[in-house]
């Protein structure tokens, strides 16, 4: 009679972990809280390491202790041709779900928020694959052409100058996907790398990253590398806002954000 418990609890553990493990990977949706995450603070981007890094912004992520701060950090492409599309949180049905991040060959819908370097709502500006290279958009991102010579300027016009970090509810983000969005996220992907999974975890378990802590403003807001967070690093100059534990509204579609407006900042 125990053995046959014992044998029911783990096949309905293994049908519950299979479930989960679906259900992420279908919607992409790993937490949802009922605060919104604090706004988006204002740092400078570190310089690019070498060829092939692609910038992958910081944000707010959630864990046993609050919001804490995952910092912006470069990062190898997987592979030739991939892209990064940051991860997002959305308010629906009461609460602010978060929205993971993937790499893939075109960039997928974020949320409309603006990360910025290049990550202004929708799409990325910051640079792009030909012939196997990445070549970066010196406009709005920082490079040193010492050290990595296939760059380009192009002027970046963007006027989503918002730090709100979050799309949806009272004061959020009212950004749509658009139908090559839409189109992107039924591409294949690939999730964070090892090194960014590494990244993310060494920021959960340093306290200064909380935003409970360091009140909106990070000691390390960016790295060079990932999870490097000794040397190299970047602090926040400042807190996006003042964050008051945003709570839902009506999340009301609107059109976009224009693409044209105030001229885009390499400042995150």
């Amino acid at each position: 009679m125990h053995r046959t418990r014992v044998i029911r609890s783990l096949l309905f553990a293994l049908v519950l972990f299979a479930t989960s493990a679906v259900s992420f990977g279908q919607i992409g949706i790993g937490i949802s809280v009922r605060i919104g995450p604090p706004p988006l603070p204002v740092y400078e981007q570190p310089v690019c390491p070498g060829d092939g890094y692609i910038w992958t912004p910081g944000y707010w992520a959630y864990g046993p202790d609050g919001y804490f701060w995952v910092p912006g950090t470069w990062v190898l492409a997987p592979q030739p041709g991939y892209l990064w599309t940051p991860p997002w949180w959305g308010w629906s049905d009461g609460v602010y779900l978060f929205h993971a991040g993937y790499w893939g060959l075109h960039i997928g819908f974020y949320g409309g928020i603006n990360y910025g370097f290049g990550y202004f709502g929708h799409g990325y500006e910051g640079g792009r694959w030909d012939g196997g290279r990445f070549y970066y958009n010196r406009s709005v991102t920082n490079v040193n052409v010492t050290n990595v010579t296939n760059v380009y300027n192009t002027t970046v016009i963007n006027n989503n100058n918002t730090r709100v970090s979050y799309n949806g509810g009272d004061g959020g983000v009212h950004g749509v996907a658009t139908p090559q969005e839409e189109a992107a996220e039924r591409e294949r992907h690939i999730g964070p790398v090892a090194a960014q999974e590494q990244h993310m975890e060494m920021a959960r378990s340093n306290p200064q990253l909380r935003s409970s802590v360091n009140q909106g403003r990070p000691p390390i807001a960016a790295t060079a590398r990932p999870a490097e967070f000794n040397r190299g690093v970047v602090p926040a100059r400042e807190a996006g806002g003042p964050n008051e534990g945003a709570r839902g509204g009506n999340n009301v579609p609107r059109p976009p954000v224009s693409s044209r407006g105030a001229q885009a900042s390499k400042h995150g």
